[in-house]
């Protein structure tokens, strides 16, 4: 072959390319770090990402399968590009800063389909120095009014077989124990880390849910989720184990569909965070930001609130119960005066005002009462609509006599409304339940959704679900109430659309420390995947490890140290934190408890000093307008040293530290877990505090 036909045929396969790979777009991130490709192929949609010149996302398709009309995933052509800069800085209401840049370039690329009357869809991509936001977006048009998707196609290649921390897909729970394994090792490990959980439907292939936290070989961290989920399905990750490529699952409906869309709409973001260091990750801020600011003309009710309940006793091997009764089969209309009292009901008059002593006392701001309502003798299980009306107090809870007693000590009550799942009898039933809190001065709710969701045949994370919790808080909002949802969807960042919606659960959470125990390195990643979307009702501070103590002949242990149960008021975010245990047990460890009363719930900054995920996470956060701060570090089953570098305190003044240390024979397995110690050192600017971690440990530290 002659050197001219050679040139000839590379001509002909570059011009092939150029066709084909259509008016390429490449947008980066503001530090140059990261770079985003747009083209098309043949008509198709793809992007990729790559970060410091490394892989992060190959080449992945995107696109949409609809029902009804015809679908968004070929025969585009690229109609218009515009890029932008953005740089400005905002203040939530509240959070781990004060302040938060909102930094990105843009690339919003318009594509028409000429065999659709020129149907046009937008995709839209935020570049920030710590990830990329991409959405799809479906303008209002002639010939596009309404559809149904069948399925997203958006794609995620990853550039290897990553080590990954995951929980496997479902429709209905988010509530599983981490696995961590390489991603080709998902298939055979999914069964396993299917555990049984009430109201579960798991997907039968190979699948994760977001937030999905990985690891490269080459230490690259890499969290994928989604921002701003509004009247859409959550999404799961399908796996293909052998090629390492990730594809959206949505979650489906009653029959079947995956979401209704009228012209002009939007999916969620699809967010992949990036970084060569675990601790940028958990600095993120970029979630966040792909929301929308508030539209709520009053936030002056939203406040932190710290507190304690009428919770954990349910849960110490059946000390107390939520129903009144003895009764198995009741119905709202029963006179329940006439059931036969049980001898265990938790939510009395008389206990209540025992913790709002408590938390006068203490200075807590609120009491948390579960089980005060009728309904509880056949709540779960039944598939039951009208379980509950939120209005009703069981005959040995007087409510007007509690919120005198409780205005009197200068505390809340937060009232209680669990659902049973039954959302169509919690939303007829919402306003009345609303007003009854405001008429008796309740301003924050615990919502819950145990069990199968009604309509039946959704689920927990379908678009009409995704749509009822964001009712329920803009409905909470008109009453000047505050939403802590249990059993929720998981979050995307809608803390700042919905700043009232203050916490969610949304993961395992300390109540199966009484159901099974958490493994010790659980809260050594939730950091960086369930709170990667906004803050969570952990409900931590349990002292009494050993629930054997209450002679039930439990064999149960927490899982943790005390010294690492003080350490979550720091590495776990949210505005609302709860003392979770007895108060008869904070009273037998004075010392310790002081730190959970000190310990502050808003803050002006956060800084992140140490962690890798499944391992060690190390965080100091400075209190909301006071010159104090606070630290906090956990551990997995490995002892470690933790390095606290206290360079973020102002130069040039010293302070006192007060630490509260696991003991050097502490651990979390054994009757040593209670075993710490507390001491005080003087600290500043330069000091470079080694600090021992037990295994299954951790500890925290004031500074004032």
């Amino acid at each position: 072959m002659s050197f001219l036909n050679v040139n000839k045929i590379t001509a002909l396969v570059v011009f092939v390319l150029a066709c084909n790979f259509a008016l390429a777009q490449t947008v980066n991130s503001p530090d140059k770090n990261l770079s985003v490709t747009f083209s098309l192929n043949s008509g198709v949609p793809y992007y990729s990402l790559s970060y410091k010149g490394k892989a992060v996302i190959k080449t992945s398709k995107l696109g949409i399968e609809a029902k009804n009309v015809p679908s968004f995933t070929g025969g585009f052509t690229i109609a218009d590009t515009k890029q932008v800069t953005v740089d400005e800085t905002w203040q939530p209401i509240m959070g781990e800063q004060k302040d938060i840049r909102n930094n990105y370039n843009e690339l919003l690329v318009t594509l028409k389909q000429s065999q659709n009357n020129n149907r046009s869809i937008k995709l839209r991509f935020r570049v920030f120095n710590d990830g990329l936001g991409f959405r799809y977006e479906f303008p209002k048009q002639d010939g596009l009014s309404y559809f149904i998707i069948k399925e997203e196609l958006t794609e995620f290649q990853l550039a290897g077989d990553h080590k990954i921390f995951w929980i496997p897909g479902d429709y209905d729970t988010n509530e599983y124990a981490y696995t961590t394994s390489k991603i080709s090792e998902i298939p055979a490990l999914q069964k396993k880390a299917t555990i049984e959980i009430n109201a579960q439907q798991p997907i039968p292939t190979p699948s994760v849910q977001t937030p999905s936290m990985m690891k490269s070989a080459d230490g690259l961290y890499i969290n994928i989720h989604e921002a701003a989920l509004i009247n859409y399905p959550a999404m799961s990750l399908n796996v293909d184990a052998a090629t390492q490529k990730m594809s959206v699952h949505l979650t489906p409906d009653a029959v079947g569909n995956k979401g209704y869309m009228q012209t002009e709409a939007t999916t969620p973001w699809r967010t992949v965070i990036v970084s060569d260091k675990a601790t940028d990750i958990l600095a993120s801020k970029l979630i966040l930001n792909l929301n929308e600011p508030t539209k709520y003309k009053d936030v002056s009710f939203i406040k932190p609130v710290k507190y304690i309940g009428v919770w954990w006793e349910y849960f110490v091997a059946g000390r107390s119960t939520w129903a009144y009764g003895k009764e198995n089969n009741v119905k709202l209309g029963d006179d329940f005066s006439k059931l036969t009292p049980n001898g265990k009901h938790g939510a009395t008059t008389q206990r209540v005002k025992e913790y709002i002593d408590f938390a006068a006392k203490h200075g807590f701001d609120a009491v948390l009462v579960e089980g005060w309502n009728i309904g509880w003798e056949d709540w779960i299980g039944n598939w039951k609509e009208e379980v509950f009306d939120f209005v009703t107090p069981y005959p040995d809870f007087n409510v007007a006599e509690l919120k005198q007693y409780a205005a009197n000590k200068g505390v809340k009550i937060i009232m209680h409304h669990e659902t049973s799942g039954a959302a169509t009898n919690y939303e007829r039933r919402l306003d009345r339940a609303f007003q009854f809190m405001k008429d008796n001065g309740y301003t924050a709710v615990k919502s819950g959704y145990v069990g199968q969701i009604i309509p039946r045949g959704e689920h927990h994370d379908s678009q009409w679900m995704v749509n009822h919790y964001i009712h329920v808080a803009e409905r909470a909002a008109d009453y000047g109430i505050m939403v802590n949802s249990h059993e929720a969807v998981r979050p995307t960042g809608l803390n700042r659309t919905y700043p009232n919606w203050i916490a969610q659960e949304s993961a395992r959470g300390t109540e199966f420390e009484a159901m099974g125990g958490l493994n010790p390195e659980h809260t050594t990643i939730l950091p960086f995947t369930r709170l990667m979307g906004g803050p969570m009702d952990f409900t931590p501070g349990i002292f009494q490890l050993d629930l054997g103590y209450y002679g039930t002949g439990s064999k149960q242990h927490v899982n943790t140290t005390l010294a690492k149960q003080l350490a979550y008021y720091v590495t776990m975010y949210s505005p609302l934190q709860m003392a979770a245990d007895l108060p008869s047990n904070y009273e037998r460890f004075p010392d310790a408890f002081q730190f959970i009363k000190d310990v502050a719930i808003d803050w002006d900054n956060t800084y992140v000093l140490e962690a890798e995920p499944g391992d060690y996470v190390t965080i100091a956060r400075k209190a909301k307008g006071k010159n104090e701060w606070y630290i906090g570090s956990v551990a997995d089953e490995n002892s470690r040293t933790a390095v606290v570098d206290f360079s973020f305190l102002p130069k040039g003044k010293t302070f006192k530290a007060t630490i509260y240390a696991d003991a050097t024979d502490a651990t979390w397995n054994n009757s040593k877990q209670q075993s710490y110690t507390v001491k005080e050192i003087t600290v500043n600017a330069k000091t470079k505090l080694k600090q021992f971690v037990a295994p299954g440990g951790g500890f925290a530290i004031s500074v004032k």
